[in-house]
């Protein structure tokens, strides 16, 4: 079976060869590295797949990156948030591509943020946090990311505390050159349900084992979950989004059928039993309808 997710020390190790002698615990969570080098040394990776950790990068040049079911391209100087929940890649470096990026997991900045990794905007899923940045935003990010450098590389006690305050700064500069709406709290009982309603859904994925069921499968099921009525919840929904209920879990099941079917070597009967459908008949037809294509088309792209 093909891996669905990869981790922090396969990324080290697999990708980088660069798996750290002195494995403290911070160390083993964060790393910083220079694109330029990882060109020269030819070990950039393609692999669409998810991480089991986060990424920030500086990116300065042309590319197209691949982030969950969207390609995006990219020219210039942008930087970008990745998380666990989304698999990505991108094309092939250009040799005059430039800047550099951070990988860390989540206990890494365990008690030092303010809001948890995974509930701020930048690494929500559903969202693309790419940012094209202006000379005088790039400078600050970049300024930033050398202080993260040099500290890195720095043989002293606190390093990783002060490494913590400079992603924070990041972190926080972003949010305050592209706010999100809402970041501090939901305007309503509609917004608040809606919220609940998406970590929800985002938390049965990704499907790592044919063993692992999808069971979310209806707004019913969800109104259960979550302890209110499935009438309340869709008007919830339909009011925050402009969607329904529905709408929002087929579309999640969608975007999955399609990870699995390209990326792991499951029957679609087996794919079809993990994301809840009681024959493979029925999600030969729902994915046909949401995709147009059908599953068995969709392997050979």
């Amino acid at each position: 079976m093909a891996k669905s997710t990869e981790s922090l020390e396969e990324f080290y190790k697999h990708k980088f060869n660069d798996l750290s002698k002195n494995h403290s615990k911070d160390s083993g969570q964060f790393n910083v590295f220079r694109i330029e080098e990882r060109i020269a040394t030819n070990t950039t990776s393609t692999t669409y797949i998810r991480r089991d950790f986060y990424k920030i990068m500086l990116f300065s040049g042309k590319n197209v990156f691949h982030y969950g079911d969207r390609s995006i391209a990219i020219d210039g100087n942008t930087l970008l948030f990745f998380n666990p929940m989304v698999p990505y890649t991108y094309d092939t470096l250009e040799p005059d591509t430039k800047g550099c990026f951070c990988v860390f997991k989540e206990d890494f900045f365990q008690d030092s943020l303010r809001i948890p990794l995974n509930e701020l905007p930048l690494f929500s899923v559903g969202t693309y946090p790419i940012f094209k940045l202006n000379d005088q935003d790039y400078t600050e990010m970049n300024n930033i990311f050398q202080k993260i450098i040099t500290t890195f590389e720095k043989d002293y006690i606190y390093k990783y505390e002060l490494i913590k305050s400079y992603v924070s700064e990041l972190i926080y500069l972003t949010l305050q050159l592209y706010p999100p709406e809402g970041l501090f709290g939901h305007i309503d009982a509609a917004s608040r349900i809606t919220s609940v309603f998406m970590e929800l859904l985002e938390r049965q994925f990704p499907i790592e084992s044919t063993s692992q069921r999808f069971e979310l499968r209806s707004p019913k099921v969800v109104a259960e979950r979550i302890s209110v009525h499935v009438n309340y919840l869709n008007r919830a929904i339909k009011k925050t989004t402009g969607r329904t209920t529905t709408d929002h879990i087929f579309e999640r099941l969608a975007v999955e059928a399609k990870a699995l079917l390209k990326y792991t070597n499951w029957s679609i009967a087996e794919i079809s039993h993990s994301l809840g459908f009681e024959d493979q008949a029925h999600f030969n037809n729902f994915f046909k309808k949401q995709t147009n294509m059908s599953p068995s088309a969709i392997r050979k792209v």
